[in-house]
């Protein structure tokens, strides 16, 4: 007989409360960064980035034997992503797809350490930085090293709530390793995640992390032979940890406030009593990358520039979220002024990143300058800007005398030039000469050799401009005495 209870279906599993909260938190994320990545033009970095992607496998390598070794991994994976095609927009969609993925562990893991409103603010924060908005709209790998350490801690948390499942501890693991192959100095967060050892695991915590460590040694021992590369870095002392705050926001005063929220929101999570360590592991998910990294500076090289403490953002937005999502009464309405007021405090930081000269490098710009005659001739004051100009030049350029190949060269991102400037020009009236830096630095100084090359062959300045913001570009027109 049947009875009514074989005719009820079975019951559905319930959804977990704020289930879709981090997929909607990673649409945010990743709508925030997609929306500048057609609008500034891509410099120098994002160039190289396609300039070492363009090449076989085996010509990456040799690259990587030369400069950036450490981006090899990136480099590879944009090699394969180029062959679908080489716009802006599809250059820069991986970073906005990294965003997205970052923001969505991070709101899950504030719903893993607080609740899910302290992941939904957590993200929100992080969506609406321009530091985010920059770095994913930006076709290098900064958006991935975020995204990676972010899910190393998520990893981990995973891991500690069941130490004894193996396959946990191996994706911690893995999560680690992405964190050593996206950037070489996102490695400096990894001491962090030592704060949340303890007895029972410590073996198996140091275990996957000496196993995700080992591309960062391949990596920095590459890394190490190629100092010459990152030369150009100032040595830096204490005062930059003033800038610090605005650096992982990209915004001044509303960087200042998301700083202030994140030393409460690490108080209170400190004043949970089981969450003590993991008020450690974010504080210094926070602070431990810029302390490292001057020291690595002073004991290495010189090597502190803003861009490599970007993985700081995510612990900055998430310290921040659990502060507000901590508040005894009015929580939300807290969130959501917090929210509006970053929106407030940082359009203008959010416009200026999404202008056309929004990475300082601004060639369209230097295109529209030149006008050039049937028989002008062009000089580049570094020879790599042939890679950006080959890539936006549509009309007629000048003739580039100074080419001698079509190819960079294999161990670095410059062009093979001809070295007797006088003879490559001799019968121009007219020659333009670009270079990236200030007007002074090419015509009151030798940082910028062609330059004088080009005057002392029997030519002085009718013309120059610059971009507005250094290091910029710098357009002149030179003719004939």
């Amino acid at each position: 007989m049947t009875t009514a209870a074989t005719l009820t279906p079975p019951a559905r599993p319930a959804i977990r409360p704020g289930a879709w909260s981090p997929w909607w938190m990673a649409l945010l994320g990743a709508a925030a960064a997609f929306s500048g990545t057609g609008s500034a033009t891509l410099n120098g970095d994002e160039l190289a980035t396609l300039s070492a992607a363009r090449r076989s496998l085996a010509g990456m390598w040799e690259l990587a034997l030369g400069i950036d070794g450490h981006f090899l991994p990136y480099y590879l994976f944009m090699h394969f992503w180029i062959m679908a095609g080489e716009s802006e927009l599809w250059l820069r969609l991986p970073s906005a797809l990294a965003i997205g993925a970052a923001a969505w562990f991070l709101a899950d893991l504030g719903r893993r350490l607080h609740s899910v409103r302290a992941g939904v603010f957590g993200a929100a924060v992080f969506a609406i930085l321009p530091s985010v908005s920059y770095f994913g709209a930006f076709a290098r790998s900064y958006a991935f090293a975020a995204a990676a350490v972010v899910l190393s801690f998520w990893a981990l948390h995973r891991a500690l709530e069941r130490p004894a499942a193996a396959g946990r501890w191996v994706l911690y693991g893995v999560a680690v390793a992405l964190v050593c192959c996206t950037h070489l100095f996102a490695v400096l967060v990894l001491p962090a995640h030592l704060a949340l050892a303890r007895r029972g695991v410590v073996l198996r915590m140091l275990g996957a992390l000496a196993a995700g460590g080992v591309p960062a040694v391949v990596l920095g021992v590459i890394g190490f032979g190629e100092r010459h590369a990152i030369s150009w870095i100032p040595q830096r002392g204490p005062e930059v940890w003033l800038r610090f705050p605005k650096m992982a926001a990209g915004t001044e005063v509303f960087g200042a406030v998301l700083f202030a929220l994140a030393v409460a929101g690490a108080v209170l999570l400190w004043a949970r009593r089981r969450e003590t360590a993991w008020a450690l592991a974010l504080a210094g998910w926070l602070v431990l990358p810029p302390l490292l990294l001057l020291a690595v500076s002073h004991l290495v090289t010189p090597a502190y520039v803003d861009r490599y403490l970007f993985v700081t953002a995510p612990a900055l937005a998430l310290l921040a979220g659990l502060a507000v999502a901590a508040l005894p009464r009015f929580p939300v309405a807290a969130g959501v002024a917090v929210v509006l007021l970053g929106c407030a405090l940082s359009g203008p930081d959010h416009v200026d990143v999404r202008e056309e000269n929004g990475r300082f490098e601004n060639i369209p710009w230097a295109l529209r300058v030149i006008r050039a005659e049937p028989d002008d001739a062009i000089v580049y004051g570094q020879s790599q800007l042939r890679t950006g100009f080959d890539y936006y030049a549509d009309a007629l350029m000048p003739v580039d005398v100074l080419r001698s190949g079509d190819e960079p060269s294999p161990d670095g991102f410059g062009y093979p030039e001809r070295d007797d400037v006088a003879a490559a020009i001799e019968g121009r009236e007219r020659v333009w000469v670009v270079w990236r830096g200030s007007k002074q630095a090419g015509l009151e100084g030798d940082a910028v050799p062609r330059v004088a090359e080009v005057a002392r062959a029997g030519f002085e300045p009718a013309l120059v401009k610059h971009s507005a913001d250094l290091p910029g570009l710098t357009v002149a027109l030179f003719e004939r005495r």
